[in-house]
C-alpha cells in the first residue's frame, strides 16, 4: 500500500482493517482541488471555487438508509422511523466494500464533529473522490496539523460511490446503501455521489449518542447578537425552509447553519462549514451567502453552465441561479469562516428565542405565530413543512410533509426523547418560541407567492427584540394559532393568511384540508401516547 500525507504510522488505514492500492491522508484544500481536477472529477471556476456534479443522486436517499439492529440498538432506536439491517447483512456489505477498495486509490480525512470538546467525536472519512473530501473538510472541524500525529478515530465513514450494493446479499433496497453500525462505529455508503450523505450520516450518529448524556442534538441553525452575549437564537427547520438564509444575518454572529447541540454550557455547532442551497438565491437579499461562492476552496454542486459558455470560464457571481435543469437542489459548501461575522469557537450562550421554521405550500399558516409551551412541543414533534423540489430523490414539486423534530430522517431515538430535552432546556432558560412560515401567501403553491424575505426578516427581528412578547394578539380561527395584530414595518393584512386570499372560502377549504392532515398524522404516529397534547 502506498501512503502519502499526514498520518500516525501506527494508525494508518490498516488499523481500520482497510487495504487499498494507495491512500492520500489529510490533504489540504489546494491539494484536494488539484487531485480532483487531475482525476477529471470536477472543474475549476475563476476565483478558485470547485464545480462538481453528483450524477444520478442529486439529493439524499432516505429510503436507502439503514441502521444495524443488534444489542446496542435494539431498545434505543426508534424502529418505526429507522430501517433495520441484520448484522450478517452489514458484515457482508462491509466485506464486499473492503474487497472493492483493494485496488483503488482513496482519500482520507481525519476530522472531528463538535465544536465543544466535551461532546466531540473523531471521524476518519475514506472516499474514492477527492472532491468529496473537499466537501467534508469544509464541513467538519479540522484538527491542527500537530494533532494529526496522535489522531485515533472514534468512528469510520467509508464512502464508495462506485460500489453497487446487492439487495439480496446485503439486505438493502437497491444498489444505493447508507448503513450505520453503532456497535462497530462504522458507516458504509455506496452507489451515491451526493456529498451530503457524508455529513448527514454523522449527524445521525450524534443524534443517537448525545441524548444519553443529557445533551440535545438539533437540526437547526443558530446565531447570536453582537452586543449582548446573553441573546442567542436557534432556527429549527428542514432543508429549504430558511435555516441558512435567516441565520446568515450581517447584524448577528453566526454559530452555524445546520446542526448543533444545546448543552449545559449553551449552544455549539457540530460543524465548521455551511451547506447552502443556491436555487433562486437573491444576491442582494443574501449578500453574505452570495459572496462565499467565489472564494477559494468553496465547492459548488450541480449548477449547469450558461448557454453557450463553458462553466469553468464563468465567474460564480454570473451563474444563473434560477436554472434547475440538473436539480432544484443546487448547493455549495464553504467554510464557516467565509462568513464575515462568526461566533468565537462556533459557540453561543443559551438561546432566548427558538424559531420553528416551516414552508407551507398550502398557503394556510400565518407568517408568524406565538407559541405557548404545549404548542412548542406539539409543533416540534409534528415538524410540518413542505418537501421542496430536489431535496430528496423523486421530489419535483413541494409536498406536505411531517418530519418529527424537524429532522426525522436523522433522528435515531423516539421523538419524545428530543422533545423532553427541548422542554427541559426551554424551561431552565425561559426561552420564547415562534412558528415562522417562509412558505406561500395569498394562495397555495402555483397560485400564491412565496413569503417575502423582507417580511420574514421583519417578523423575525420583532421576535428576537422581544417586541412580540407583549404584543396584542388574536387567535387565527381556522388553525387555532395566536398571531400578532400588528408588527411594525409589516402590512397587518398579511398577518392573518385568510385576508391574503382572493377567495376566503377557498382558504377555509385549504385550511380544513391541512388541519385534517395534522390530525391524521398526530394520530397515526401515536404522539398522544408520548404525552404530547394535540393543538390543531
Amino acid at each position: 500500500m502506498q501512503e502519502f500525507g499526514d498520518r500516525n504510522t501506527s494508525h494508518g488505514l490498516a488499523a481500520n482493517g482497510i487495504e487499498v492500492a494507495a491512500a492520500y491522508y489529510n490533504d489540504v484544500e489546494a491539494a484536494l482541488v488539484e487531485r480532483s481536477l487531475r482525476a477529471g472529477e470536477a472543474k475549476l471556476a475563476p476565483g478558485g471555487a470547485l464545480l462538481a456534479e453528483t450524477g444520478q443522486h442529486t439529493g439524499r436517499s432516505p429510503k436507502d438508509k439503514f441502521t444495524v439492529r443488534d444489542a446496542t440498538t435494539e431498545d434505543a432506536v426508534d424502529w418505526g422511523n429507522n430501517k433495520p439491517m441484520d448484522p450478517a447483512h452489514f458484515a457482508a456489505l462491509k466485506a464486499d466494500m473492503l474487497s472493492y477498495l483493494k485496488d483503488k486509490t482513496v482519500h482520507v480525512q481525519d476530522l472531528a464533529c463538535g465544536a465543544d470538546p466535551g461532546h466531540r467525536i473523531r471521524v476518519r472519512f475514506v472516499n474514492e473522490l477527492a472532491w468529496h473530501m473537499l466537501f467534508i473538510r469544509n464541513m467538519m472541524r479540522r484538527p491542527a496539523r500537530s494533532e494529526l500525529a496522535s489522531f485515533v478515530n472514534d468512528w469510520t465513514v467509508i464512502n464508495c460511490p462506485g460500489f453497487k450494493a446487492d439487495p439480496a446479499r446485503h439486505g438493502c433496497r437497491s444498489e444505493t446503501v447508507i448503513s450505520v453500525s453503532f456497535s462497530e462505529k462504522t458507516v458504509l455508503i455506496g452507489s451515491t455521489s451526493y456529498a451530503g450523505e457524508n455529513k448527514k450520516s454523522i449527524f445521525g450518529v450524534m443524534n443517537f449518542v448525545l441524548p444519553e448524556k443529557g445533551i440535545m442534538p438539533m437540526h437547526c441553525s443558530a446565531n447570536h447578537a453582537t452586543g449582548d452575549e446573553s441573546e442567542s437564537a436557534v432556527f429549527f427547520g428542514l432543508s429549504g425552509t430558511g435555516k441558512t438564509t435567516l441565520s446568515a444575518d450581517p447584524d448577528r454572529l453566526l454559530i452555524g447553519d445546520d446542526e448543533h447541540v444545546w448543552s449545559d454550557t449553551g449552544v455549539s455547532n457540530f460543524e465548521d462549514g455551511c451547506y447552502a442551497k443556491l436555487i433562486d438565491l437573491d444576491k442582494k437579499n443574501e449578500p453574505v451567502i452570495a459572496a462565499a461562492m467565489s472564494m477559494k476552496g468553496t465547492l459548488i454542486e450541480n449548477v449547469p453552465p450558461l448557454i453557450g459558455k463553458r462553466i469553468e470560464e464563468t465567474d460564480p457571481q454570473d451563474f444563473d441561479l434560477t436554472d434547475g435543469t440538473i436539480t432544484e437542489n443546487t448547493r455549495f459548501a464553504y467554510p464557516l469562516t467565509c462568513n464575515p461575522g462568526v461566533a468565537e469557537g462556533a459557540k453561543g450562550p443559551h438561546p432566548e428565542t427558538i424559531v420553528l421554521l416551516t414552508a407551507d405550500a398550502f398557503g394556510v399558516l400565518p407568517p408568524v405565530s406565538i407559541l405557548d409551551t404545549e404548542e412548542v412541543m406539539y409543533h416540534f414533534v409534528m415538524g410540518f413543512t413542505s418537501k421542496l423540489a430536489g431535496t430528496e430523490v423523486g421530489i419535483t414539486e413541494p409536498q406536505a410533509a411531517f418530519s418529527a423534530c424537524f429532522g426525522d430522517p436523522f433522528m435515531s431515538q423516539k421523538p419524545s426523547v428530543y422533545a423532553d430535552l427541548l422542554s427541559k432546556r426551554m424551561s431552565e432558560h425561559d426561552t420564547r418560541c415562534i412558528l415562522l412560515n417562509t412558505g406561500w401567501s395569498g394562495g397555495a403553491y402555483g397560485k400564491g407567492e412565496r413569503m417575502s424575505l423582507k417580511v420574514t426578516r421583519a417578523l423575525l427581528n420583532a421576535a428576537l427584540n422581544g417586541e412580540l412578547d407583549d404584543a396584542e394578539t388574536e387567535i387565527q380561527e381556522q388553525m387555532g394559532l395566536r398571531i400578532p395584530v400588528a408588527v411594525e414595518g409589516v402590512d397587518s393584512n398579511i398577518l392573518n393568511p385568510r385576508n391574503t386570499w382572493d377567495d376566503p372560502e377557498a382558504y377555509d377549504e385549504a385550511a380544513a384540508t391541512l388541519k385534517g392532515l395534522f390530525q391524521k398524522t398526530f394520530e397515526d404516529k401515536g404522539f398522544a401516547e408520548l404525552g404530547i397534547t394535540a393543538r390543531i
